[in-house]
């Protein structure tokens, strides 16, 4: 069925260096004067995810992290890739769906820059006993207003769990920092990207000190 919605792709993409390999992402307009460039870590394939893993876990090899926690869902991936280059076996996804085995399920509310409205992040019960007590590593694809990150920490911290380092493919601009805090110390990035807004001759430039 057709869609009345204007298209928000702007036709130009940005070009970022990660960890090696460039990559490069659609520049998506969320405002009329704002804009991002859009990852989507599901649809750049199988060996650049082997590619992020394997950069994020030498950086947070050093932390000595016993499980990786990742949310749904592009931290799915990331989570799976991670623990896959850190030699470790089990991984944690919080989930953002409601299903039925999550009905009493520990929960944090959140919101994204990329998602409409307040979301929740969703940690199973039958997953606290990997998680108590042990020394862990939070990742995701991107950090942007950090909330989505902040609200994996504070969740996975209710279930007993030592946060020793996060990983993530990119940050974005800086709010994330004043966002997490002290915790923004504990963040390794793979590369960095600005946010835009419409220049003068229509085109989509990057935001100073972003």
């Amino acid at each position: 069925m057709p869609s009345d919605a204007a298209d928000p792709r702007t036709g130009q993409s940005w070009t970022v260096d990660v960890a090696g390999q460039a990559i490069d992402l659609p520049i998506v307009a969320i405002k009329p004067d704002f804009a991002i460039s859009l990852m989507m870590v599901i649809d750049l394939g199988v060996r650049f995810g082997a590619h992020v893993g394997q950069a994020l876990a030498e950086r947070l090899a050093p932390t000595k992290p016993e499980i990786v926690i990742g949310a749904a869902t592009l931290g799915i991936p990331v989570a799976i890739e991670v623990t896959r280059a850190l030699g470790l076996d089990d991984y944690v996804i919080l989930q953002k769906s409601p299903k039925l085995h999550l009905a009493n399920a520990l929960e944090q509310r959140i919101s994204s820059i990329t998602s409409k409205g307040e979301q929740r992040l969703l940690l199973d019960r039958a997953a606290l006993p990997l998680l108590a007590g042990k020394r862990v590593a939070v990742v995701d694809d991107v950090v942007a207003s950090g909330s989505s990150l902040r609200g994996s920490l504070e969740l996975v911290r209710r279930a007993g769990a030592e946060v020793v380092g996060i990983g993530v493919i990119l940050t974005e601009a800086k709010d994330w920092q004043e966002t997490l805090g002290p915790d923004r110390d504990l963040v390794h990035g793979l590369a960095h990207i600005p946010q835009f807004t419409k220049a003068a001759d229509g085109r989509w430039k990057p935001i100073p000190g972003t």
